[in-house]
């Protein structure tokens, strides 16, 4: 695994730490929610197929390709659900963030915006990367609108490229940050 993959990222809002094979159990109650992830082509439902989520994310962290994280909502003290750094390109210094989940009692409380932040900052501060991507479902404007309020700009939509668990084909619209925008967009919040 190459060694800058994070363990843990924290700011005074949300901890996140490696999700893992010992800690996945305290996302269940989050991910047994209806409908949490119906644009998404994984299963977490249960306590079986979130367990098969979790390896396989970790299968890629072995590869140096992702890094999961479970997201602690630091404010009410609860698991709130589970985030990661996917298709990691080192040559090319780009990577995307995605397989984003949170409980309904978290969206729209501020925390997905807090840990975006706290990721982002850390994958070009840190890790020295050049472009973050994110990959939503084009009916998810919820999350089209919040990658939108980062600073995130649609690159384009690839037409009917997944399929999700209902068997419905999506298309996915592409989002990009590049470092040199979202550091002139921090410089512009100061």
């Amino acid at each position: 695994m190459p060694i800058d993959l994070p363990s843990i990222l924290e700011n005074e809002y949300v901890l996140l730490t490696s999700l893992t094979l010992e800690n996945f159990e305290h996302l269940i109650p989050v991910a047994s929610q209806e409908k949490l992830v119906q644009y998404s082509p994984s299963a977490i439902h249960s306590p079986n197929s979130l367990r098969n989520y979790v390896t396989i994310a970790l299968e890629e962290r072995e590869r140096g390709m992702g890094m999961p994280f479970i997201i602690f909502d630091k404010g009410k003290q609860l698991y709130a659900g589970s985030t990661r750094y996917m298709n990691i390109g080192w040559k090319n210094k780009v990577m995307e963030i995605g397989s984003t989940w949170i409980g309904r009692e978290f969206q729209g409380s501020g925390l997905n915006f807090q840990m975006k932040q706290l990721m982002i900052n850390h994958a070009f501060d840190i890790m020295g990367f050049e472009k973050i991507e994110f990959r939503i479902d084009e009916r998810n404007m919820r999350s089209r609108k919040a990658v939108e309020k980062l600073g995130g700009v649609l690159e384009g939509t690839l037409r009917k490229n997944v399929y999700l668990l209902d068997g419905f084909k999506r298309n996915t619209c592409c989002y990009g940050i590049l470092k040199e925008e979202w550091k002139k967009q921090q410089a512009n919040l100061s």
